[in-house]
């Protein structure tokens, strides 16, 4: 069995890990420091946390279930107790991306993230209807990249990916400047600032006397179709009234530059004020 050190197991992501890698052929060792974090791995999956010394002996795999904020601080204190050839895996390019790992040619830098259920799906569960997130009920696709390290490690580190994102559809091999792009570039800095800015607009025709619910139920249709069409989920095309609406006022929301935020030292610039 390969043995897996899971840090910070007993955290909110760490808790979704440990639950989705119990029952699969790897043998798991949970880290984690707070009380609270090891009562409820205790308490809903039934697991013993250990120390770090314990999980590390043996580890062939180390997962860092922790924040972006604490992904340097936490590898620098244990890198002396990796053996060369261990895999550490990071669930998210910002720490990686901004060089916050330690310069360990022999060791295996694997980072996974995933891309949560998509709006588009053919869920019937009601679970996995709800499971917004993924990793629980619902289906969802991942990236994974091999930062550094065998190009053969490569499918270990997918198939723990599979086993802590399950259950997964598609599994993507990309690289990590090309996961910066598509986080915090493409799913944040775009994709949530648009959508609290759509929220917003529905607050000010609720403001303007439209009632919240008819408001809500309209943008939410609203968002359905036409993001069906604009991502080809469908085929179709908008009517002309729509089309002059875009033309009008996407300039009117829209900086001229706003794909610099794709450029290298944005994507940096933004990485280091999470990181």
């Amino acid at each position: 069995m390969t043995s897996i050190a899971l840090f910070g197991a007993g955290g909110k992501m760490g808790t979704r890990l440990a639950g989705n890698l119990k029952g699969s052929r790897f043998d798991v060792r949970h880290v984690e420091r707070s009380d609270a974090g090891r009562e409820r791995l205790n308490a809903h999956l039934g697991v013993t946390c250990v120390d770090e010394d314990e999980a590390l002996d043996g580890a062939e795999v180390v997962v860092l279930a922790v924040p972006d904020t604490l992904i340097g601080r936490v590898l620098s204190g244990i890198e002396a107790k990796l053996k060369p050839g261990t895999m550490v895996m990071i669930l998210d390019a910002a720490a990686p991306f901004a060089g916050h790992l330690p310069e360990r040619a022999d060791l295996t830098y694997f980072v996974t993230h995933p891309c949560h259920p998509p709006i588009f799906n053919d869920e019937t569960d009601a679970a996995a209807k709800r499971d917004f997130f993924g990793g629980v009920a619902a289906k969802q696709h991942i990236v994974s990249a091999l930062m550094q390290g065998p190009d053969e490690a490569y499918a270990l580190g997918e198939e723990i990916a599979k086993v802590i994102w399950a259950p997964v559809m598609r599994s993507h091999r990309i690289t990590v400047e090309q996961m910066a792009l598509l986080e915090p570039g493409l799913s944040e800095t775009v994709t949530a600032s648009l959508l609290v800015v759509m929220r917003e607009a529905m607050d000010e025709v609720v403001r303007r006397g439209v009632p919240k619910e008819a408001a809500r139920d309209f943008l939410l249709g609203h968002m359905n179709v036409l993001g069906a069409v604009i991502f080809e989920e469908t085929p179709g095309v908008f009517s002309d009234a729509c089309n002059k609406a875009i033309e009008f006022g996407k300039p009117a929301l829209m900086r001229d530059d706003w794909k610099r935020v794709f450029e290298p030292d944005e994507l940096m610039a933004s990485i280091r004020r999470i990181t």
